[in-house]
């Protein structure tokens, strides 16, 4: 018994979603170590010449949807041993 043909159109599609889930967790990541920093960084004794560069940053973890930021800081929590 033969396995049936998949349709090339179907398979591209799967393998694009595929890599686009990768690089969606990859961001989130990114997003959420950004958020991290953001909660802990003392903005007041930051140099001055990063100092738009943080409130951008801030900025952006501050516009990320509840469920975004959930998401983010979920994959970057460690979980301890149990």
């Amino acid at each position: 018994m033969t396995a049936p043909r998949q349709d090339p159109n179907s398979y591209m599609l799967s393998n694009e979603i595929e890599l686009l889930m990768a690089e969606r967790t990859k961001l989130l990541r990114v997003a959420g170590a950004a958020a991290q920093f953001v909660a802990v960084m003392e903005s007041r004794s930051l140099p001055e010449r990063v100092a738009t560069e943080a409130e951008i940053l801030a900025e952006s973890v501050n516009g990320l949807s509840e469920d975004t930021l959930k998401d983010a800081l979920s994959l970057i929590t460690h979980k301890l041993p149990q």
